[in-house]
């Protein structure tokens, strides 16, 4: 699958998109200074990246390099410990999956690229429920789900930080 927009080409991630997933993953890795949860090795971003899953990215151009990408995950087949603090806060419905992380390089920030990569997510997934952790102090990135219509559901600490619970579902409170 892949769509074109004005200015990105988005798809479905393939074999030969892993490295540059991983450079743009590390460049936005806490250890380089970003708000990302964790850092994330090419072995890592591989095994994320294994098929089972719909992971989408974004190009400027037709394999050019990677300016966004998307993950997604059965909640039934998630190991990392932070994401399994989340699903204990907030499992969501029956057929709910795993949004994220979500990367986008901050050269494309601001310009519409996390709404595109969310579409194509749900052409992915359908009407199932997508549920995400956002650290309370990535204020960006809280806003940015929030006009994608997310609304927090649930919340949690982890490893000394705060996290938020969003869901692309109708909360009824």
């Amino acid at each position: 699958m892949s769509q074109s927009s004005h200015a990105y080409r988005i798809g479905t991630a393939h074999a030969d998109a892993i490295d540059a997933i991983t450079a743009l993953l590390q460049a936005n890795s806490p250890s380089q200074g970003g708000s990302l949860t964790g850092e994330f090795s090419r072995d890592k971003v591989a095994a994320m990246a294994d098929g089972a899953s719909p992971v989408i990215v974004a190009r400027r151009v037709a394999n050019g390099p990677v300016v966004g990408v998307l993950f997604s995950a059965a909640t039934a087949t998630v190991q990392a410990p932070v994401v399994l603090a989340m699903l204990a806060a907030y499992a969501g419905s029956e057929n709910a999956y795993v949004y994220g992380p979500v990367c986008i390089a901050d050269s494309e920030r601001g310009q519409g690229l996390l709404a595109l990569l969310y579409s194509a997510m749900r052409a992915q997934h359908g009407s199932a429920e997508a549920v995400l952790f956002i650290r309370r102090d990535n204020i960006g990135s809280l806003r940015a789900h929030e006009r994608l219509g997310m609304r927090e559901v649930a919340a949690f600490a982890f490893d000394g930080a705060r996290f938020a619970v969003y869901s692309d579902a109708i909360v009824v409170k």
